[in-house]
């Protein structure tokens, strides 16, 4: 029995066991540094500077969706502009093919 337990120990590869095991300690000490004061405070900064950008894209896009609805509106009124001088001017050309 003895032999069998000296055989599985020879098969352990140390170097995957200690690949493990810094694993878990690394992670052991990620959690604390993850729930730590300082981290808290790297959370809260980087979630306000998320907020700011947040509010300056919003602002960004309002500018451009106002300016998209003046730029429609103008060309709106040019279009209808034409139109009015088109249908005046087939007027004109009618009437003066009648006389």
């Amino acid at each position: 029995m003895l032999t069998k337990c000296l055989d599985c120990l020879a098969n352990i590869k140390v170097d995957k066991v200690a690949v493990f095991v810094g694993g878990v300690l690394f992670g052991t000490a990620g959690l604390k540094v993850l729930g730590s004061k300082d981290a808290k405070k790297a959370y809260v900064q980087g979630t306000a500077a998320v907020l700011r950008a947040k509010d300056c894209v919003m602002q960004a896009t309002t500018n451009v969706q106002e300016n998209a609805e003046d730029i429609l509106a103008e060309a709106k009124q040019i279009n209808e502009e034409r139109y009015a001088m088109e249908k005046n001017s087939v007027e004109t050309a009618e009437e003066a093919v009648e006389e």
